[in-house]
């Protein structure tokens, strides 16, 4: 006899719950063992809410398809390597704001690390030690505001290539972290409320704008400077947040006192032009606020410049990928201002960059110089030269023996070397021999010059007259003198001639 057709199925009825109940237990028992909801903790899915529950710990065996844990509002005080046994492949919130937190192991990490977002706010923490994010090579914003840290170690973020935004207000630090900015991908890095005294200025000022865009540095103790104030100034005229949002709170000190950045008495800020010289090639670059913008260059004559691809080969302006302007043989003409249109997902930008040509080369007056130096040796040259032949070529003259013949040519003051005997006037009467041979003897091999003046210069006892000049003697015939004066007392006829 078979049962009745309607109740022969009922008895397969409980098998799902059995299978739910019994048989279901031992199925996960053979893949994974189920790891149910902490009980401090309210579960939504893979979102884990451990929140304001006085934890002194972090709770044991939280599921590994955790995806967010909310820690926040607890008792933590320190978080070490082994803060939980499970692996934690899918978490990528971490919240762990306004707990005790003083220590963190540099090891703490090791089991999130496809962590993008991490919230240690209001804690005790005071250093940020060397290496401690390193594992953390997807995170993407890190907040640390509302804690004690004095200094942050220059490689704490070494390995952080992924960090966007950073979050350090309200701190202690003194020292602004340059290494911080130089981060690939920051975009954000608020270090307002801190004890800052002084800025790198020129390192900020070599910032791209999207960078600068998100460094937020007000409610600083900064001294006060026009440096200060040129920095700011520009920041105002780019409409950046930090300057826009904050102006306000953008105070320094002089003299134990707050003044506003912008109200101290400095020269007004003026946009700098890029300078080139003839024959230059440089790069324009539009520093938009944003990046990965679409970028658009207009020339000063209202020309649109084309792309890298389909730039002449003989152009002098290209735009390159990065959406910079090119120029290369920079000339004359090429002077003016450039427009760069910038078009992005959240808004348009419309920069202008003024370009000075120079009207020489850059290695113009270098040239100048080396042709100066070049005249300047040769005239030394020539100056040694000419003293080499002046001192250094054999003499003629004034270097050969006493025995030369003196010439007894010219009429002027000359001078001759006495024979052995002496010349005598045969007018002048005779003298005994004896006295002409002890005056041969004396006067032996003496100089003696005859001093001859010109007509005007008689009756002067031998003496010229000041500014008389002595006059040419004419040509007389060879071997021969011309007798002067026989009334000058310096003549050759002189009975006393005069020694020198």
């Amino acid at each position: 006899m078979q049962p009745p057709r309607d109740l022969r199925g009922l008895w397969l009825l409980p098998l799902p719950w059995f299978l739910l109940l019994g048989g279901g237990g031992e199925v996960a028992g053979a893949g994974r063992p189920a790891v149910s909801c902490p009980a401090a903790c309210l579960c939504a899915s893979n979102i884990l809410s451990c929140s304001k529950q006085q934890l002194p710990n972090v709770p044991h065996a939280l599921p590994s398809y955790t995806a967010q844990l909310d820690l926040s509002h607890n008792n933590l005080s320190r978080l070490r390597a082994e803060w939980t046994p499970t692996r934690l492949p899918h978490l990528h919130s971490l919240l762990l704001s306004h707990n005790h937190l003083h220590f963190i192991s540099s090891e703490a990490f090791s089991p999130v690390p496809n962590l993008r977002y991490l919230d240690l706010s209001s804690n005790q923490l005071r250093t940020l030690e060397e290496a401690l994010f390193s594992e953390l090579q997807a995170l993407e914003v890190l907040l640390l505001y509302n804690n004690r840290i004095v200094a942050v170690d220059r490689a704490a973020f070494e390995d952080v290539a992924q960090l966007q935004k950073l979050y350090l207000s309200q701190n202690q630090i003194v020292r602004f972290p340059l290494e911080l900015v130089r981060l690939p991908k920051l975009a954000l890095l608020d270090l307002s409320g801190n004890r800052l005294k002084s800025l790198p200025v020129a390192e900020l000022q070599k910032l791209p704008a999207w960078v600068k865009n998100g460094l937020y540095l007000h409610n600083n103790p900064l001294h006060c400077s026009c440096e200060l104030y040129q920095l700011f100034a520009h920041w105002q005229r780019r409409r950046l947040r930090p300057a826009v949002d904050f102006q306000e709170d953008l105070r320094c000190l002089s003299a134990k006192k707050p003044y506003s950045v912008f109200g101290l008495n400095c020269s007004e800020y003026k946009e700098r032009a890029w300078e080139a010289h003839l024959g230059d090639s440089l790069t324009l670059h539009c520093d938009t606020k944003q990046q990965g913008m679409a970028k658009t260059w207009v020339t000063p004559g209202h020309e649109r410049v084309p792309d890298a691809a389909t730039a002449a080969a003989n152009g002098t302006a290209r735009v390159l990928g990065n959406g910079s302007l090119h120029l290369q043989r920079v000339q004359a003409e090429d002077g003016g201002v450039y427009t760069c249109f910038a078009v992005g997902e959240a808004f348009n930008e419309t920069l202008s960059v003024e370009l000075k040509v120079h009207n020489f080369t850059l290695h113009g007056h270098h040239d100048t110089l080396n042709t100066a130096y070049t005249t300047l040796v040769g005239c030394i040259l020539s100056v040694v030269l000419v003293l080499i032949y002046l001192y250094l070529t054999p003499c003629r003259c004034w270097c050969r023996g006493v025995d030369k013949p003196a010439s007894h040519q010219g009429d002027s003051l000359s001078s001759s070397m006495l024979s052995t005997t002496p010349n005598h006037d045969p007018l002048a009467g005779g003298r005994d021999k004896q006295e002409e041979e002890e005056e041969e003897e004396e006067d032996f091999d003496r100089r003696v010059a005859f001093l001859e003046p010109a007509g005007p210069g008689q009756d002067q006892n031998g003496k010229l007259k000041p500014g008389n000049t002595l006059p040419v003697p004419e040509a007389a015939g060879k071997g021969q003198r011309r007798m002067s004066d026989p009334e000058s007392v310096s003549s050759v006829f002189s009975d006393t001639p005069i020694v020198v």
